[in-house]
């Protein structure tokens, strides 16, 4: 089931007039409505929200994408794409959403063992280890 994301206390937004580059890096949740490039790091929840244009590598805990993204993505714990969310790259995630009217081109690995996964400290050899591929 989608979150509710209406529900959700964002605790920072980076409103649609925002263009932004560079490396961001926060611990519980973000929502972006405007423009994003570079990386994004975190443990916490990223909101990508209708009209938002990232073209950045992700990795978060959770991810819920209304909007477009550019660039890859791990999502350690789980990735929503909903209606009107795009994703053109390469996406890691231990869940999947995917609901009609969203888009996704690249390629997509499932974590096999998400639970005591920390992909933050994770060796890449020692990650690969723990994946299947889905193609």
């Amino acid at each position: 089931m989608p979150y509710e994301t209406e529900t959700l206390e964002t605790l920072t937004v980076l409103g649609e007039e925002t263009d932004f580059n560079g490396v961001l890096r926060f611990q519980h949740s973000l929502e972006i409505d405007g423009k994003f490039k570079g990386t994004i790091e975190s443990t916490g929840f990223l909101l990508v929200e209708e009209g938002a244009e990232i073209v950045a590598n992700i990795n978060v805990g959770t991810l819920v994408v209304r909007g477009l993204i550019k660039g890859d993505v791990i999502a350690g714990e789980r990735l929503e794409i909903l209606d009107g969310g795009e994703i053109i790259g390469d996406i890691r995630c231990t869940n999947l959403v995917m609901l009609g009217g969203s888009s996704y081109r690249g390629r997509c690995e499932m974590l096999a063992n998400p639970i005591g996964i920390d992909v933050f400290s994770m060796s890449k050899e020692m990650l690969k280890r723990t994946i299947s591929r889905v193609e």
